[in-house]
């Protein structure tokens, strides 16, 4: 009876062994195929990383490019812009100033026209009935010179205080004044002369009004004129006369002078002889004593030729 017993037990043994056998297999089999599928699995997770890496590096070439792209595109943009505007200033800037001195070209035109025609209006009015339309202006240009050798008259031929006059007026000052016609007083310098033509330059420290020249070739006989001056010390007198004829000799030997019925009294040398259109035709200069009504003018082309080479190599010497 013992024996069905141990054989039971041993059938059971193997039994349980078989089992454990086949538990073990399939638990090897499943295990393999889990470390395969595993395996499997991080190949393809590998192989997908490397292809979105690979993706994604792509897309940032692409992108990289794109925007490398787009930025030149942009500063190409931007740099023709920036030119654009750099050229339509310069072009509005130059219409801009072409506009301004066109602008100021009108102004001067205007100013000149202006000039002109007031003076032709003044012309106009002194051919028409007298002298006094253009009295209250030209008188302002006319000055009293005095010195401690006596005294005489002068024009205001430039704004800067340049005054032409006789050089007998001040020939041996050793002080010479100016009296304009608003009343100032001011010392002057004598700059230049010529001793020959009597024709002599002094100079004040102000801006004063000044007169003209007018062209003395164009002055004819019959025509009418003023000398203003300081006769017998009677400050900025007004007398009324016409021309006699031009181009005389004087005591010097030049024929510079123009001839006038206008009389000229001690203190008015150096004034100036006017015509009808404010412009100084001629330097009040001598007349022939013991007759009437033969004055002396030094002619305007001789005393602006004077004057302007004086007052040239003063400005000269000036800015040495």
């Amino acid at each position: 009876m013992a024996k069905p017993e141990l054989d039971i037990k041993k059938a059971l043994i193997i039994s349980a062994a078989i089992i454990l056998v086949v538990i073990g297999s399939i638990v090897f089999y499943y295990n393999y195929r889990l470390r395969a599928l595993n395996e499997d699995f991080n190949i393809k997770l590998l192989l997908m990383n490397k292809e979105i890496l690979t993706n994604i590096n792509n897309v940032q070439q692409d992108l990289g490019a794109e925007i490398s792209s787009l930025r030149n595109n942009l500063t190409l943009k931007i740099d023709f812009i920036d030119t654009s505007l750099t050229s339509f200033r310069k072009e509005n800037e130059q219409e801009i100033t072409t506009l301004n001195s066109l602008i100021d070209e009108i102004e001067k035109q205007s100013d000149i026209k202006l000039k002109e025609l007031k003076e032709e209006i003044s012309t106009i009015q002194v051919e028409s009935s007298d002298f006094s339309a253009i009295i209250d202006d030209v008188v302002k240009s006319v000055v009293s010179v005095g010195t401690n050798q006596g005294q005489g008259s002068g024009a205001i031929i430039d704004d800067r205080g340049f005054i032409a006059t006789n050089y007998h007026v001040v020939e041996e000052a050793s002080t010479i004044r100016v009296l304009t016609y608003d009343g100032n007083v001011y010392d002057a310098a004598l700059i230049g002369y010529d001793d020959v033509a009597d024709v002599a330059v002094i100079k004040v420290n102000a801006e004063l009004q000044s007169l003209k020249f007018g062209d003395s070739d164009d002055v004819k006989a019959g025509e009418r004129v003023i000398a203003l001056g300081n006769p017998a010390g009677l400050s900025f007198t007004v007398t009324e006369g016409i021309v006699s004829a031009v181009h005389r000799t004087g005591p010097n030997g030049l024929n510079i002078y123009i001839q006038t019925d206008v009389p000229i009294n001690p203190g008015n040398s150096g004034g100036p002889l006017v015509d009808a259109n404010s412009r100084i035709i001629g330097l009040n200069n001598f007349k022939i004593g013991g007759f009437e009504g033969l004055g002396f003018a030094v002619e305007s082309n001789a005393v602006k030729q004077v004057t302007d080479d004086i007052i040239s190599q003063y400005l000269s010497q000036a800015q040495q």
